[in-house]
């Protein structure tokens, strides 16, 4: 209903001189606030990934590290144990189990290592912590007060210890099996304590003959890497802290202001406000920025509209009161009458206002349409060539003696598209031609011009209409586009124009890209000759032309 407001469009106007804005791409990448939640995301998982890598990493070079050491201590180790001074018997050999194990003594083992050597039946012949003075194991609880029962073991506690045992007495002696076999082995495994060591097997070869094997394991493997997850945890704290400052930012930027928005959305609901306007908000280069400008050029416009409404209602009633004034007036003023002459000029007096609140209506009504008909078709190209000509031929056809002729002059074998809606358009030409025709002379002519001029290159389609006829005083034509003004010639049949049709020609216009304006036709010697209006559409890119 609103006449001046911008209406529902895909491209509205800008202002002249003023640039179009530049739109922001339509994808991920050029999100900021994605892109930045993105970014503290991948950041925390990337400290994770990175010290669970080098946590990864670090183990199993350490138990390489590990395997190599105890390979080289127990080959070395081998290489003595299969000395002379160490074995009996001729010509099958045997470890001598008195000299054994004075090698493995504690002075020849590290700390934190176990060594135990096994004959070729796979029995142990020897324990380096059989020999030490060292008691292995865990310590034992305090002394319970004298006379306190004992308490019973508990089954499962029992039982999962046996399994334990037993679990790693088949994985040593599968180990040691395979080293008879002569191929030294390096495993990870489990101890009887329930603890993982590293292990190795080794050989013992006197000449090519294997005496046994060389067990030699490293216990600290649990302990070294637990201090390698306690040196993960600054990685783990950092990965946190950054989640955290990551909400906190997506709490700040996006959900606090988010929040403010809807309050003043709330606001403009309630009436206690006709536009958001937060402007820390609208500065930001982001999207909630975008969206703080998008609702307030939305709510600047719903208030702009809703002020024309009440103009436009304003201006309708004013326009309504005047024909129901004068049938007021007529109608008081009939019984009155006593001649019949007056009788009869008085009824045509209501007759012809009548007509004019009749004519009124039926454009008011068109008027207030014309923002529903405008949204409710999709715009397409249309050959503005071929439209204008169609309804020049409808003209024509239907001209009567003492109306004016209408013509229609552009390029030869050159099609003009422009993006619109042929059934507005179409009411735009009309308009035009109709008020050209009521102040053209009788027999005069309407002369339809369609030109290029390449010197507003965002509108460069111009349709011209000129007549004829007296032309516009020069303070009203700016005037004449305004709703309800009408300044007709005389003779003019009264109430035939409610003063909508430029109006609307601006509305749709400019719904469509385009500018109408108006001026008159001056001859040599600078007298007006005609009136002169002209619409500027803007041209259908190449892209985008439709056949």
């Amino acid at each position: 209903m609103a006449l001046d407001t911008a209406t529902a469009k895909a491209d509205p106007p800008l202002p002249p001189g003023e640039a179009e804005p530049r739109r922001r791409l339509k994808r991920f990448s050029g999100s900021r606030l994605g892109g930045l939640i993105l970014a503290l995301n991948l950041l925390s998982l990337l400290i994770l990934f990175v010290g669970a890598l080098l946590l990864n990493e670090w183990q199993r070079g350490l138990i390489e590290s590990r395997q190599e050491t105890l390979v080289a201590q127990a080959e070395l180790l081998a290489n003595v144990l299969a000395d002379k001074e160490y074995t009996v018997g001729e010509p099958m050999p045997q470890f001598n189990v008195e000299k054994v194990p004075l090698l493995l003594l504690d002075n020849f083992i590290p700390a934190g290592q176990r060594a135990r050597l096994f004959d070729l039946d796979g029995l142990l012949v020897a324990d380096s912590y059989a020999l030490t003075e060292e008691i292995p194991g865990q310590a034992l609880p305090p002394a319970r007060p004298a006379g306190s029962p004992v308490p019973p073991p508990a089954p499962k506690v029992e039982t999962r210890n046996a399994a334990r045992l037993e679990e790693a007495r088949s994985a040593l002696a599968a180990e040691v099996e395979q080293a008879l076999a002569g191929e030294p082995q390096s495993t990870l495994r489990r101890s009887e304590s329930g603890d993982r060591v590293v292990s190795v097997s080794i050989p013992v070869r006197h000449v090519q003959q294997v005496l046994g094997v060389l067990t030699l394991e490293a216990g600290d493997v649990d302990e070294t890497l637990s201090a390698q997850r306690r040196a993960l945890m600054p990685f783990a704290l950092v990965a946190l802290a950054v989640n955290l400052l990551g909400s906190l930012l997506m709490h700040l930027f996006v959900a606090r202001p988010v929040m403010r928005l809807s309050a003043a959305a709330d606001e403009v609901r309630l009436q206690r406000a006709r536009a958001i306007s937060l402007p820390d908000l609208e500065g930001r280069k982001d999207e909630i920025g975008d969206l703080a400008r998008s609702l307030e050029t939305m709510t600047e416009t719903l208030s702009d509209r809703m002020d024309a409404i009440e103009a436009f209602a304003a201006d309708v009633s004013h326009e309504i009161k005047n024909p129901l004034t004068s049938i007021r007036s007529a109608l008081e003023t009939l019984p009155l009458v006593k001649t019949p002459a007056q009788r009869e000029k008085l009824t045509n007096l209501l007759q012809q206002d009548v007509r004019r609140l009749d004519r009124l209506i039926t454009d008011i009504s068109n008027a207030s349409r014309l923002d529903a008909e405008l949204n409710r078709d999709r715009p397409r190209a249309i050959d503005l060539t071929q439209l204008l000509a169609e309804i020049v031929g409808v003209y024509e056809a239907g001209v009567k003696p003492g109306e004016a002729h209408v013509t229609f002059t552009a390029p030869a074998g050159d099609r003009v598209p422009v993006m619109g809606r042929d059934g507005p358009l179409g009411q735009v030409f009309r308009n035009l031609v109709d008020n050209a025709r009521s102040f053209s002379p009788p027999g005069g002519t309407v002369r339809l011009s369609l030109v290029r001029d390449d010197l507003d290159p965002d509108r460069p389609i111009r349709v011209r209409i000129d007549d004829d006829g007296p032309g516009i005083p020069p303070e009203n034509l700016e005037t004449v586009f305004e709703r309800f003004y009408t300044a007709r010639p005389r003779g003019t049949a009264f109430g035939a124009n409610s003063g909508l049709g430029l109006s609307i020609v601006r509305q749709i216009v400019e719904a469509h890209g385009g500018r109408v304006t108006a001026a008159n036709r001056v001859d040599g010697d600078g007298g007006v000759v005609g009136a002169r209006f002209e619409v500027a559409l803007p041209m259908v890119p190449t892209s985008g032309r439709r056949t």
